[in-house]
């Protein structure tokens, strides 16, 4: 049986956070990633941000509102496929108003911008370096500016603009080998302490009349289970979980047959990686082979069997 690995990886930092009033040479990277985990649990804002990359640019409208440990928000993308995603937790609805669907979902809450783990690794500085930059301006708001750049070259950097007072990161880049930028995510307009209000982001939420909702299957297994292992592993990268879709839920699978698709997560506490495993399909799987594109797979000669 043939098989097709894909590897996605996402810059994952908490919720927004404040680097307090100290200066960045003050900090430790430890002490940083710490305060941006702490942060911001009680703030509230709206704004637009925009993403691109080699493939193009794409932006969406974000509404956002922390209670305790509740966290609530709304994404409506601007352009492409109209679409709106609740994220209440880890409980996802995203609906679909031109064909009616609604496709609710239980997931972490990984590489949404700026949506981060919730908890911070304090051994991410056996890998990253933590370089204070001169401050900058964004969507009106002065930030601080760091970048975090690998110790080896296992992985990207990244560069990240906190807003100086509240400490919401504000727009980050993911950065390759040689520093050049491959991927940014910005705000392009951003209101703080907006109104927003967990409640009202519930209900609508949960408005799903007139609407075909679909619940597709994850199911969580053991990577060894499956029978897959890396000959070789990254310094750093922990599992964090792996997942498998029934083959009649993988997307364009129609009449698949096997297993499905397997979803493989792993985390060094700054940047999360997938692989994707599936059975080869011929209509779907044109190419092979090893490809490369934005944010794609620096260790790429870490492969698995």
């Amino acid at each position: 049986m043939r098989w097709v690995l894909t590897f996605a990886w996402v810059l994952v930092l908490p919720h927004g956070a404040v680097m307090a009033q100290a200066s960045g040479s003050d900090l430790s990277l430890t002490d940083w990633v710490m305060r941006v985990h702490q942060a911001t649990r009680h703030r509230a804002y709206t704004g637009t941000f925009v993403v691109s990359s080699s493939t193009g640019m794409a932006s969406a409208k974000i509404w956002h509102v922390c209670d305790g440990n509740q966290q609530m928000e709304r994404v409506v993308s601007l352009t492409g496929t109209p679409r709106a995603t609740y994220r209440h937790n880890n409980r996802v609805v995203t609906f679909f108003p031109e064909s009616k669907r609604a496709v609710a979902e239980t997931r972490e809450s990984l590489g949404m911008f700026p949506d981060f783990v919730s908890g911070a690794d304090t051994s991410i500085g056996e890998f990253y370096l933590l370089r204070p930059l001169a401050d900058d301006r964004i969507a009106g708001f002065d930030a601080n500016v760091v970048q975090l750049a690998p110790k080896d070259r296992l992985r990207y950097g990244f560069k990240v603009w906190n807003e100086k007072k509240t400490g919401l990161v504000m727009q980050l880049q993911t950065l390759d080998l040689d520093g050049q930028v491959l991927e940014q995510v910005a705000f392009s307009e951003l209101q703080l302490d907006a109104p927003v209000k967990l409640g009202a982001l519930a209900q609508q939420m949960d408005q799903t009349d007139g609407y075909r909702v679909e619940r597709p299957e994850r199911l969580k297994v053991s990577a060894d289970a499956q029978n897959w292992f890396f000959r070789n592993t990254v310094p750093g990268f922990k599992a964090m979980g792996c997942y498998q879709r029934p083959a009649q839920a993988t997307a364009g699978a129609v009449g698949a047959q096997g297993q499905g698709s397997l979803q493989w997560v792993f985390s060094d506490g700054l940047a999360s990686l997938s692989v994707f495993v599936d059975t080869y399909d011929v209509q779907r799987h044109i190419r092979e082979g090893r490809h490369s594109l934005g944010g794609g797979d620096p260790c790429g000669d870490e492969t698995a069997r």
